[in-house]
């Protein structure tokens, strides 16, 4: 049997086009956990400014360990979807553990956020609903509001990043709509910029709507001990919905999960297609994620050390004499402007040691692409000087920086 040559030269023809255009991705391969610094294949040790470990938990050794003993315990996983052959205790302790630390009455894990994101609108939603979602959310929001209105015959919108008259007309627009759902980020991953939870909680109330809102990016990062976005309000247990990662801060890994109602929970695990057809998250995952909440429960230090190497590098990076978006958060974008400019800035720190990555159109407005800059609690002040250092270089090279 051979391969359709028609179709594979297509694709190449496609891939040679993206790479003749300066923006084809290239993968790097690590030889080491994932950490401040780790040895790259080809390039030794390198420093690693775009990582979601925020906490610095991929390797931290109790997390490992717990990892570990999830394998040795339970073995490779479920071998099969959880309501067919069976779900293992360790995804039970996991969940009642991610609900206590968000602050809801459940939570049901998942084998990514995505999958998690994916299968909750389709799933709560019916036909006569109105979902109304940020213009800037997450491509998993976007998609599951997709599949939802294809599903179930629902009616959505989206409102302009932020602007809360947009959302508002849009509820009052459709006030004779079954439910309103609102969806948002919590932290929106290529801006840095945070929800107005609040306000939005309130425009919620004002037009009887319900709140949900991905916290991938917020949690174990935002509020005094990094129970994310509500926590960072003072608002926790007034979201109605919550979906996170255990891919990032959490150990950073892989998995995700919904947190709410014990109905809501009770419903995914009925009709939540990704639930329902995908084998459970791995127990070693499992494990590791809870040792992950565990830790932080224990070191709330770890926070703010992660907020204040942020803001250590956001303020240095300003005085180099570069603009970057302003926030609060660990993401601080660095607008370059062109695509291909951004990559291969991105290309360049990576000769000086820098793993940072570039991003570009279609992942964010055309015209806006930028290096975005992840900080860790990991990090120390050598690395976050060294950083800015290698930047303002690679800058001067391109001609952006004097």
């Amino acid at each position: 049997m051979s391969l359709n040559t028609a179709f594979t030269a297509s694709l190449e023809s496609s891939v040679a086009q993206l790479k003749a255009d300066g923006v084809y991705k290239r993968l790097n391969y690590l030889e080491s956990p994932q950490s401040a610094r780790v040895r790259m294949e080809g390039r030794g040790e390198v420093l690693i400014l775009s990582s979601n470990n925020y906490l610095g938990l991929c390797d931290e050794p109790s997390v490992v360990e717990a990892g570990i003993d999830g394998l040795r315990r339970y073995g490779a996983g479920t071998g099969s979807v959880r309501f067919i052959c069976g779900t293992f205790a360790v995804h039970r302790e996991l969940e009642a553990v991610l609900a206590r630390f968000v602050g809801t009455p459940a939570a049901l894990s998942f084998v990514s956020c995505w999958n998690a994101n994916e299968g909750l609108t389709a799933s709560i939603v019916e036909e006569g609903d109105f979902v109304v979602s940020d213009a800037l959310n997450h491509a998993s929001i976007i998609d599951s509001v997709r599949l939802a209105k294809s599903i179930t015959k629902c009616a959505t919108g989206v409102y302009k990043h932020g602007d809360l008259d947009d959302l508002r007309e849009k509820l009052v627009a459709n006030k004779g709509a079954r439910r309103r759902i609102i969806w948002t980020d919590g932290v929106f991953s290529m801006e840095g910029s945070i929800a107005k939870l609040p306000e939005i909680l309130q425009l919620a109330r004002d037009h009887d709507a319900i709140v949900v809102m991905d916290d991938s990016h917020s949690t174990g990062v935002l509020g005094a001990t990094g129970r994310g976005t509500a926590e960072h309000f003072g608002v926790m247990g007034e979201v109605d919905v919550i979906t996170s990662t255990l891919g990032k801060a959490l150990g950073g890994a892989a998995g995700g999960f919904v947190a709410g109602s014990a109905a809501v929970c009770d419903m995914l695990t009925q009709r939540s297609r990704p639930q329902l057809f995908s084998n459970a998250l791995p127990p070693t995952v499992a494990a590791s994620a809870m040792a992950s909440v565990q830790y932080l429960e224990a070191h709330p230090e770890r926070v703010r050390t992660l907020r204040e190497n942020s803001q250590y590098f956001r303020q240095r990076i300003i005085e180099a004499g570069f603009n970057p978006l302003p926030g609060e958060t660990p993401i601080v974008p660095i607008i370059i402007g062109e695509t291909a400019h951004a990559i291969r800035m991105s290309e360049m720190l990576l000769d000086e040691g820098i793993f940072v990555t570039g991003f570009g159109f279609p992942v964010v407005p055309q015209g806006t692409a930028r290096l975005r800059c992840q900080i860790s609690a990991a990090h120390t002040r050598d690395d976050l000087d060294h950083a800015v250092r290698a930047i303002t270089n690679v800058a001067r090279k391109v001609g952006l920086a004097t």
